[in-house]
């Protein structure tokens, strides 16, 4: 099966999006950092339902990475990317290298607030979503989208996303897709494989803890006393957690009660040396 174009700067990105636009077809981004997995695919799928055209970026942004996070090793597998985004026909892959992203002299970033400070991976990665904000603006106006997906899974970044988009003017829909999940539950991500075996077979709890707080609080507990259990069970586990939060699934403001809702639970917690994230509404 042939593979789709590779297109690696935007002088060549712009003519080949023009074509598509030329023909009157609507156009669909999935950002990615590649190391795609069925996570990724499934989001390719809801693309291909939305838009005539699916384009799809690769780019591991080095704005988003802390000195101390994990930039140098996370994975890339190109070559093993574009064999599963060819059998999905994607009509074009987006893979500029940093230097054409972000070109000597480059000075220019969006440090994003609402969502992106309510006190979650904020916290934690204060650096994360003034550069996911930028790299993404920068996606979105080299490829002019009428749609762009993203995963739930990163629950916060879509709301700040989708805030970016809409202060900003920039005319794409942005469209939340629902998370990805193996058998036991475990939310897909490409950081999934920094797990040795045993951290593997433990890593569902994250998931089991939330669906158990869902029930909870949908079954009459009080919010705290169902994030206090949680939280004793997750550490309990062997995570070193960084938090497990209920807040407001439109705002992400914090909730103390389910008048408070509609509701999303919120975790993020370290596993060894792999940090996992994971959420559901309530």
């Amino acid at each position: 099966m042939p593979k789709p174009p590779v297109i690696r700067t935007v002088k060549n990105l712009r003519p080949a999006i023009g074509r598509f636009r030329k023909a009157g077809d609507t156009v669909a981004l999935i950002p990615t950092m590649g190391a795609l997995h069925a996570g990724h695919l499934a989001l390719v799928r809801l693309a291909r339902r939305k838009a005539k055209r699916v384009v799809v970026s690769i780019f591991v942004n080095p704005a988003q990475f802390a000195p101390h996070e994990d930039f140098a090793s996370y994975p890339r597998t190109l070559d093993t990317d574009l064999a599963a985004l060819s059998q999905l026909k994607v009509d074009l892959i987006w893979a500029p290298g940093v230097r054409e992203m972000y070109p000597d002299g480059f000075a220019t970033r969006i440090e994003p607030e609402g969502p992106a400070e309510a006190g979650l991976e904020d916290k934690f990665r204060p650096h994360f979503f003034g550069g996911v904000a930028t790299v993404v603006a920068k996606l979105l106006q080299q490829v002019t989208p009428d749609f762009a997906i993203f995963g739930e899974k990163d629950f916060q970044q879509l709301k700040v996303v989708t805030t970016m988009a809409r202060d900003l003017d920039i005319p794409v829909t942005i469209v939340g897709a629902p998370t990805v999940r193996e058998k036991d539950g475990l939310a897909m991500s490409s950081r999934n494989a920094y797990l040795s075996e045993g951290e593997r077979a433990v890593a569902p709890t994250l998931n089991q803890v939330l669906k158990n707080c869902a029930s909870s609080i949908n079954g009459g507990q009080a919010i705290s006393a169902a994030l206090r259990d949680g939280r004793t069970k997750i550490e309990g586990a062997g995570f070193t957690i960084d938090y497990l939060e209920a807040r407001n699934a439109r705002t992400l403001a914090p909730v103390t009660a389910t008048k408070d809702g509609p509701i999303r639970l919120l975790v993020a917690a370290k596993l060894g040396r792999t940090r996992l994230i994971d959420n559901i509404k309530v």
